[in-house]
């Protein structure tokens, strides 16, 4: 039996990554108006949203092998290709009332890394 070791945390950074600069000419007139703006904070309650809609994804991720490995040809209740279109929606479905109930625990950690990110939780 093989013992298995904790996966140490992921460091993000505080400070959004710099970018390099690049000269004036090469950059279209559009992106020149647009960068010197500040980019505003994101609002929470879309940030935690965003962290849902993420774990919810993950999960269907996760369910779409399972969905992919059962025959459903051979069965009385074969959908054909009516069923072959609905079935992703179906995992999809599945994934969002897991992730509501509190699904894997994924959320909160991205949302933190999202927060972290903006510069409004401390590390």
């Amino acid at each position: 039996m093989t013992k298995i070791s904790a996966v140490p945390p992921v460091q993000l950074p505080a400070q959004p990554l710099a970018t390099q600069s690049l000269p004036a000419q090469s950059l279209p007139a559009q992106s020149l108006r647009t960068a010197s703006r500040p980019v505003p904070s994101a609002d929470p309650a879309k940030m935690a949203k965003s962290a849902r809609d993420f774990e919810s994804m993950a999960i269907g991720q996760l369910l779409q092998p399972m969905f992919d490995t059962v025959k459903t040809t051979n069965n009385a209740f074969a959908g054909g290709s009516g069923e072959e279109a609905w079935k992703p929606m179906l995992v999809q479905e599945f994934a969002k009332r897991i992730a509501a109930h509190g699904g894997l625990g994924l959320a909160k950690p991205v949302y933190d890394a999202m927060l972290r990110m903006q510069g409004t939780l401390p590390k």
